[in-house]
């Protein structure tokens, strides 16, 4: 189906590490943790043998040794939900794995983006049971970076605003209004550049940044830009020169 194509290539300055000197466990297997490259977000663990690892690593998709079958499994490969991975990470005691990916649907065979879509606390008055919050339904309990959190509530508001009686947010406002939401982007960069010319110090430059962030994403919301495509057009970027990036651009639409 043409997703075998993306073989995680090594660097040319890599070293040489055998296999058999990542730490196997008495099964021969090693946890392998899902995160998404683009967000950040831990999506699944399971684990691998070196087979699957070799596998993940040859075909650039997921791969993994299931202790349940006794069998090599590739992710998606009964549900369509493939993840594609983009960079294998070995941990300093070599007894771990990550693998940067890019899923193609859910991650989790519940149908949740992602596997951990349960918080836990300790229950009330208790040291040995645990209070879940969140279901595979709802991303209350997910692990999310702090970026897709505030891209969430973000949308959050603007569907609850929809409900009849709803009293408009700030952020609904300014989806409301694109002259207004404008305006404050130009607003907050500017005041972003001001605490550097005036040397208004470090807290104010973290205040003003994030001023201009939120409204940002604001905007980002308001034309239906997901998180992920921003970032990924900023690695698209990586190693390329700013003048030759702004000359490969098309013309304005």
């Amino acid at each position: 189906m043409g997703l075998r194509s993306g073989t995680v290539r090594p660097r040319a300055s890599a070293s040489a590490l055998p296999l058999s000197k990542l730490k196997w466990d008495a099964q021969g297997l090693i946890p392998a943790i899902v995160q998404h490259v683009e967000t950040g977000e831990i999506l699944m663990q399971a684990f691998c043998d070196e087979a699957a690892l070799v596998e993940t690593l040859q075909t650039g998709l997921a791969t993994f040794y299931s202790r349940s079958r006794k069998g090599r499994w590739c992710k998606g490969e009964t549900s369509g939900h493939f993840i594609k991975v983009v960079s294998v990470h070995l941990d300093c005691d070599h007894d771990s794995l990550i693998y940067l990916a890019v899923p193609i649907g859910p991650a989790c065979h519940t149908n949740a983006p992602t596997c951990y879509f349960e918080r836990v606390r300790l229950a009330p008055g208790s040291e040995d049971a645990l209070e879940l919050e969140g279901s595979h339904k709802s991303r209350a309990g997910s692990p999310l970076p702090t970026f897709r959190a505030l891209e969430e509530i973000i949308e959050g508001r603007r569907l609850a605003a929809e409900a009849p009686g709803a009293k408009p947010s700030w952020t609904v406002k300014l989806l409301r209004d694109p002259a207004l939401l404008c305006s404050k982007i130009r607003e907050e960069a500017g005041e972003l550049c001001q605490t550097w010319e005036k040397g208004e110090g470090h807290e104010r430059t973290v205040s003003e940044a994030a001023d201009l962030l939120y409204h940002a994403f604001v905007l980002l919301n308001h034309e239906g830009v997901k998180l992920e495509e921003v970032t990924a057009e900023l690695r698209r970027r990586f190693g390329m020169s700013g003048l030759d990036e702004k000359a490969s651009r098309g013309p304005k639409q």
